[in-house]
C-alpha cells in the first residue's frame, strides 16, 4: 500500500509499505477513504513534537471503512463507516476513566496514530482500541462532514466543553485557521451574546465571515481596543487562543476581562511569558492542555442534526499520490488554502 512517511527533519516520503494486520484483540484495520493534513503534522515534519518516532506514517485526521476488527472489538463492525480519533486511549486508566483521554499511561495512549506509531496518510491503518478511537458516522452524514471530527472538530468541542461559556457571554477566538473556525462553530452552541473572531489575515477574515455568519471578525490590529471600547465588563468573558502566533497569548489574557477564562488551544514552538505582576488582580484563568477527544458520538450527531457545518474548510482535495504537491500547498499556503483533503 502506498503511505506517506516521516523521514527525518524536514523529510517526508512517499513509499510503497506492507499493509497492516491486527496485532491485539482490540485493533481494527480501517481502509482509509478520506484523510487530511494538520498543521501538526507540519510540527512534526519540522522536529517540533520530539516524541515523533522516524519512519512512521504520518497523519491523525481520517474516515474510512472498517475491514477487519480483533476479537475484543465490539463497538464498530466491518464494513462501518467510521471517523478516527486523533488520540487512542484504554478507557480504563485513571486518566481516561475521568475523560482526560490526552493522558491515556497506556504505551500506545494519547496522540500516537501518525506521530509514535503508523497514522493515516496511507491506504489502511490499524488503530489500538478500536473500541474508543472509533466512531460510526450516521448515514446521513458524509465523509467530508466527518473528516474533522476526530481532530480539529474534537479541540475546539472540547476547547468550548471546558471554557465555562455561558448563555449571553462575550466569546473571543485568536486565529480563524482551520482549528480556530472549528472553536467559534463549537463556542456558537454556547449561545453567546456576542462571537467576535480575531484574524490577521484578510482573506482568512473573509473566509471566517462566510462560515461563522454569527460572528463579528477583526484584526489583531484593532481587536484590543474593540473589546475594550465595545463591552463594559473591560474584556471578553472567555477568550479562546488559537493562533499560537507572536504576541497572541499576550493578546489574549490582555483582551479577558478580570475573573475571566482564557482557554490555550494552540501549539506553541517556543515558551511564553506569563507576566504575573502586569496580570495582578485580573484573577484570570487559563485552561491548557491537549485535547481530550472523548464526545466524537455527540459531535457527528450535532452534524447530522445540522448545527454544525465543517465541509467549506477543505478547500482543496488531492489524490494520495500526489500528497507531496499537497503538502506543497498546505505548507506554503497558497491559492488560500483552509483545509486539504487526500483520497486514496
Amino acid at each position: 500500500m502506498l503511505a506517506y512517511v516521516y523521514k527525518d527533519k524536514g523529510r517526508f516520503a512517499l513509499e510503497e509499505r506492507q499493509r497492516p494486520a491486527i496485532e491485539d484483540p482490540k485493533d481494527a484495520i480501517v481502509k482509509i477513504t478520506l484523510a487530511s493534513i494538520c498543521t501538526s503534522d507540519l510540527h512534526l515534519k519540522h522536529a517540533f513534537v520530539p516524541r515523533a518516532v522516524k519512519g512512521i506514517t504520518v497523519g491523525h485526521e481520517a474516515v474510512g471503512i472498517v475491514e477487519e476488527v480483533g476479537a475484543e472489538v465490539n463497538n464498530v463492525k466491518v464494513g462501518d463507516r467510521v471517523a478516527i480519533n486523533v488520540e487512542t486511549f484504554c478507557g480504563e486508566c485513571f486518566f481516561c476513566k475521568r475523560g482526560y483521554v490526552n493522558n491515556c499511561t497506556d504505551k500506545h495512549g494519547g496522540w500516537a496514530l501518525g506521530c509514535r506509531i503508523d497514522g493515516v496518510q496511507a491506504e489502511y491503518v490499524k488503530v489500538p482500541f478500536a473500541n474508543t478511537g472509533l466512531t460510526k458516522i450516521p448515514d446521513n452524514v458524509t465523509d467530508r462532514e466527518a473528516l474533522f471530527v476526530g481532530d480539529i472538530l474534537a479541540t475546539g468541542y472540547w476547547a468550548a466543553d471546558i471554557s465555562e461559556t455561558e448563555e449571553g457571554d462575550v466569546a473571543l477566538v485568536i486565529g480563524a485557521g482551520p482549528t480556530g473556525i472549528c472553536t467559534a462553530l463549537c463556542a456558537a452552541l454556547k449561545n453567546p451574546s456576542r462571537l467576535i473572531i480575531c484574524e490577521k489575515d484578510e482573506k482568512r477574515r473573509e473566509f471566517a465571515k462566510s462560515v461563522c455568519k454569527c460572528a463579528e471578525v477583526v484584526s489583531p490590529e484593532e481587536v484590543e481596543s474593540y473589546i475594550l471600547k465595545s463591552f463594559p465588563r473591560g474584556g471578553a468573558d472567555v477568550v479562546f487562543e488559537v493562533a499560537g502566533a507572536e504576541n497572541t497569548f499576550e493578546l489574549a489574557w490582555k483582551c479577558a476581562r478580570p475573573n475571566a477564562v482564557v482557554v490555550v488551544v494552540a501549539m506553541y514552538d517556543k515558551p511564553q511569558v506569563l507576566p504575573l505582576p502586569d496580570m495582578y488582580g485580573k484573577n484570570l484563568t487559563f485552561k491548557t492542555g491537549g485535547v481530550d477527544g472523548c464526545k466524537c458520538a455527540e459531535e457527528l450527531e450535532l452534524i447530522a442534526q445540522g448545527r454544525i457545518d465543517t465541509t467549506p474548510l477543505i478547500t482543496h482535495t488531492f489524490a494520495l499520490k500526489d500528497i507531496e504537491k499537497a503538502y506543497d500547498l498546505f505548507e506554503n499556503r497558497k491559492d488560500n488554502v483552509i483545509k486539504v483533503a487526500v483520497r486514496p
